[in-house]
């Protein structure tokens, strides 16, 4: 066997260690997720690379990655798009092309991408805007906001919450033709925790008189204290979101400062003085016995107050929701949670889920059993379109 040859195996051996990802028996089209890993793989060693050169910051690079990925706001022949602001924020509206006798329902969307990613703009999420407003008949808002690491924490929340704000005023619902009691907000992964912080906070905001009908959260990261629940421990190698990645955009959302990220991915940013919240996102009473799978509770040990002094935003009921008390959570609209088995998120949205229940409001839980985190941007996949098909069906029935 010459050199070539064996040259050649090498590399053919390399290359399939590199692009294979072991995955579970029952995830769908196995190949094509793995082929998409691969690339959302090359792209973060990529971005670490050059990062650790003093090249470019990590989530830069993969911001221009992503804006190969953005499309114009084109009207076609079932709706009108737009780009403009509300309260200085930059939204798309989405309007259905055919005219209506009768005021339309309105979705208020917001973004996922770990408060550093992703945009409106994003193919996936204009294509699910287009269809969102085309088979609900219904304006939907497509909401941007400040990401990090240029802003943090409360700068997300604010522009979010200041667009919302807007969108409810009763002059621009007269304007775009929407029902004031046919409004739901809604958002995937960080958007779907941006969705229930600000309906949180709008419940005793006296300035707002129109109320949301729905929230809808998709595969939402609700909580900072415990990154070491049972989705965290089983998924924590699985694509597309592990844990290392997860760590590392939950602390870009409050600091640039490493520090909270290394004390975030031991499980060792919580200082003594806030023992008490653990109470809030404690698995072992908030989890069904099914997602337990005989994982065994460990309490989370302490650290020092010093980080939480230099950046409190991670124990801030803005920025980690499954903090707010049951007085507040009861006031909360009908509410729809989608949750994926394979997503270190799993177990925020479910304990979310199992305090709404306990707080009286009326939600519904849909896990998806072979769900990835990501999967509704995932175009064309089998488990995108189910998905998105679950959401657009229940937004349909009650908003």
């Amino acid at each position: 066997m010459g050199r070539k040859t064996v040259l050649l195996l090498l590399l053919g051996v390399l290359g399939a260690y590199y692009v294979y990802t072991p995955l579970p028996d029952n995830i769908e089209e196995p190949w094509r997720l793995i082929w998409w890993s691969a690339n959302l793989k090359t792209a973060q060693n990529l971005a670490a690379f050059l990062e650790l050169l003093g090249i470019s910051h990590f989530v830069d690079t993969l911001t221009f990655f992503l804006s190969f990925l953005e499309v114009p706001p084109t009207s076609d022949e079932n709706v009108i798009v737009m780009q403009t602001t509300f309260n200085n924020v930059s939204v798309r509206v989405y309007i259905p092309n055919q005219k209506s006798q009768a005021l339309r329902g309105g979705v208020f969307y917001i973004h996922g991408g770990g408060w550093c990613l992703g945009s409106a703009a994003l193919a996936a999420y204009d294509l699910l805007s287009r269809e969102t407003a085309n088979r609900l008949d219904a304006v939907v808002i497509s909401t941007n906001y400040r990401l990090a690491p240029k802003y943090h924490f409360p700068n997300h929340f604010e522009d979010v919450y200041n667009s919302l704000k807007w969108f409810l005023r009763p002059d621009v619902l007269e304007k775009y033709g929407v029902d004031p009691e046919r409004i739901g907000i809604s958002g995937d992964s960080a958007g779907g925790n941006l969705a229930t912080s600000v309906a949180l906070k709008l419940i005793d905001d006296p300035d707002v008189k129109i109320k949301l009908k729905t929230q809808s959260l998709i595969y939402p990261g609700l909580q900072t204290l415990d990154m070491d629940l049972p989705s965290f421990r089983e998924n924590a190698l699985l694509p597309t979101l592990p844990k290392s990645l997860t760590v590392r955009l939950w602390s870009e959302y409050f600091t640039r400062d490493r520090a909270l990220e290394k004390a975030m991915l031991f499980n060792q940013h919580v200082p003594m003085e806030s023992v008490q919240l653990f109470k809030f996102v404690n698995w072992s009473s908030l989890l069904p016995e099914i997602y337990k799978k005989g994982h065994v509770y460990n309490s989370p040990t302490h650290g020092t107050s010093e980080l939480y002094k230099k950046y409190p935003g991670f124990l801030d009921v803005r920025a980690v929701p499954l903090l707010a008390d049951d007085n507040k959570l009861r006031s909360l609209p009908v509410t729809y949670v989608i949750t994926c088995q394979y997503d270190v998120l799993r177990d925020d949205g479910i304990m979310y889920v199992t305090r709404l229940q306990k707080a009286g409001v009326r939600v519904t839980h849909q896990h998806f059993e072979d769900g990835f985190h990501g999967a509704l941007l995932f175009t064309g996949f089998k488990i995108e379109h189910r998905i998105k098909n679950h959401y657009l069906n229940w937004l349909n029935k009650n908003l």
